[in-house]
């Protein structure tokens, strides 16, 4: 027996001697490294981190080592170790849903077979950042922000941007003071990234989740796209942001109101100019949370069904995204009910690291949606006693009719007459009667009315015990499904300082051109100054060539009136935006140069190996990092 065990002693000693790390050899395992390049068992989820492998011996051949985290099948990470070395690092990649992990242990595998060692990591989740929309403030996140909020009762700490936990306020308007300036949404993505960096200084962390509301996307996209340095975003969670704008925004901005936000959140303005130029997401997943309260279209009076009331779930979704949600809420409820965060936030706030891989950029802008049609807007401002009557033409073949009012003191009655002269009695299932109380809403009044009858139709605006003394601004228009059709258009839409912008319009009544009585196109400058131009008849329509004087954003309301063939009265307005931007001239050239040096075939042909080779490059990189 005494010589069994010897034996066998010797044989173990063989081992340890053969597996012996050569002289100055660090000992075998793994190590987790920060972007410093110092190791670290204290991360923030999210981190970028290195992983390090050394082996017991020198690797006789070339060695892959692959990484796993306890709790997710797919190696997180890997690297190479050469022949003749014994240790190898990974890249840098973020350490994204590692915290929502049932356990936080590393370790290494060659060929299958661990690695001496591991490491167990201590993880802090990631920041939330909140961005509120328009008209609105840090408030709206009330219901997630404190001990009792929505993100503490998980285990997260939230920052919403002005709410001076750090520095930084946007100015997006507000209720309180309509006729005042609002920043742009290029001025509030560069407060945004100050915001972010602060809480980034102030938490440790190197990327933080966007929680955002309506216009807080517009901008968060913005910031994306034109203002951030280094990635340290981890995802963005929209809650009925309009990413294709919103048509309930018209009669806020004909009173002159909270300029240049509520014609950057115009339908044409985001078509036509914004989703040209944003589109870059830096590999940020978008999730979108929309409201579906309104499903009928008499109970929505300016958007599409299904509508949160003020965004469409069309507009909500016209861009790509990585996963899409409907809850049954209207708009301004999105940030403080219960259900949204429970079914929806929570759900991709606690997402593990599967929900990371990169994601490529969009190969085009948001899908736009076919234009819809308007009356002019009717403005006016009432005193305490007084009443203001407003006529609207409905013309024939109109199927619904769909009204809606902004009243600044929210104080304001109506009463209808329709085109019998009669008054009509509004009755909330039949004309979907729609009143907001929230002042941070762009409407106040709406309803609606299915196959109306032709002809004028008179809407009494009254004041009530509750206007206030000064009076009450308000703006009413019309919405039409059926019935006429007024086609316009600016283009350029990206002027460049010095380019005419031409304005083209075509009124259509039973498939053929109507006769015009007046087309004008009411231009509201940079400086909030305003020009009026007349539109001359031509033989494809309506024209007016304009040379911007300003650089800056430009809203124009096109007024067209005309009569049917049968002589019916047509009343139709069209919203469009341009922007003179310096440097568009630089742009158009090297497009013209391209198309000239190329051809239109060789165009498409260098157009169609970019896409091929973009794709290509795109699947590579998903598949190494999925390996990693």
């Amino acid at each position: 027996m005494r010589r069994i065990f010897s034996t066998l002693m010797m044989l173990v000693l063989l081992l340890l001697v053969r597996v012996q790390p050569v002289s100055g050899q660090a000992a075998a395992g793994i190590s987790v490294l920060g972007r410093d390049g110092q190791a670290r068992t204290e991360i923030t989820d999210g981190d970028g981190i290195q992983l390090r492998a050394i082996l017991p011996a020198k690797a006789t051949v070339t060695t892959s080592v692959e990484f796993f985290i306890s709790g997710f099948d797919s190696a997180v990470a890997a690297c190479t170790v050469n022949a003749g070395a014994d240790a190898c690092l990974s890249e840098v990649f973020p350490a994204l849903g590692w915290y929502w992990l049932p356990e936080h242990r590393l370790i290494a595998e060659v060929r299958g077979q661990p690695l001496p060692g591991e490491v167990v990591l201590e993880i802090a989740p990631r920041p939330v950042v909140m961005v509120h929309g328009f008209i609105s403030s840090w408030e709206t996140w009330k219901s997630y922000l404190g001990a009792d909020g929505y993100l503490a009762g998980i285990g997260l700490q939230g920052f919403a941007v002005g709410d001076g936990q750090v520095p930084g306020v946007l100015n997006t308007g507000s209720p309180s003071n309509p006729e005042g300036k609002t920043n742009s949404i290029a001025q509030n993505a560069a407060i945004l990234k100050g915001y972010i960096a602060a809480v980034q200084q102030q938490t440790g962390a190197e990327q933080v989740d966007l929680l955002v509301h309506s216009m807080g996307g517009m901008i968060t996209r913005y910031y994306l796209d034109r203002v951030m340095e280094t990635d340290n975003v981890a995802q963005v969670i929209f809650l009925g942001t309009p990413h294709s704008g919103s048509s309930c925004v018209f009669p806020v901005a004909a009173l002159g109101y909270l300029l240049p936000a509520s014609i950057e959140i115009q339908p044409a303005y985001m078509d036509g100019v914004f989703n040209q130029q944003v589109v870059r997401r830096q590999g940020v997943p978008f999730h979108m949370v929309a409201g579906t309260r309104l499903l009928e279209p008499v109970a929505s009076p300016c958007t599409n069904v299904p509508s949160d009331t003020v965004v469409g779930f069309d507009s909500a979704t016209s861009i790509p995204l990585n996963s899409i949600q409907r809850i049954p809420l209207i708009h301004g409820d999105l940030t403080v009910n219960r259900t949204v965060f429970e079914t929806a936030v929570r759900v991709l706030l606690q997402a593990g690291p599967e929900a990371f891989a990169p994601y490529p950029d969009p190969a085009a802008p948001a899908i736009q949606s076919a234009p819809e049609q308007f009356s002019r807007t009717f403005t006016g401002h009432i005193g305490p006693g007084e009443s203001h009557e407003i006529t609207i033409q409905i013309d024939p073949n109109v199927t619904l009719a769909n009204f809606s009012m902004f009243d600044n003191t929210r104080s304001l009655q109506i009463e209808v007459r329709g085109a019998s002269g009669n008054v009509i009695a509004l009755d909330a299932q039949k004309n979907g009667i729609l009143e907001v109380d929230d002042p941070e809403t762009m409407i106040y009044l709406g309803y609606g009315f299915a196959d109306p009858k032709p002809g004028a139709w008179v809407v009494k605006v009254m004041s009530t015990d509750q206007t206030p003394a000064a009076g009450a601004d308000f703006a009413l228009m019309a919405r039409y499904i059926g019935g006429a059709t007024l086609s316009a258009q600016a283009s350029p839409t990206i002027p460049a300082p010095g380019e005419a912008v031409n304005i083209f319009a075509r009124l259509t009544a039973d498939g053929q051109s109507a006769e015009v009585d007046l087309a004008r196109a009411l231009l509201r400058k940079p400086d909030g100054s305003t020009e009026q131009v007349s539109l001359t008849p031509g033989k494809d329509g309506l024209s007016v060539a304009y040379t911007p004087d300003q650089a800056g954003l430009y809203a124009v309301e096109l007024t067209v009136t005309g009569k049917t063939a049968q002589g019916n009265l047509i009343d139709r307005a069209a919203f469009l935006s341009f922007e003179v931007q310096p440097g568009a001239d630089a742009a158009a050239q090297t497009r013209n140069t391209l198309f000239a040096s190329l051809g239109v075939g060789g165009l498409l042909v260098g157009l169609l190996c970019l896409g091929t080779l973009a794709l290509t490059g795109g699947v590579v990189l998903i598949r190494m990092l999925r390996k990693k």
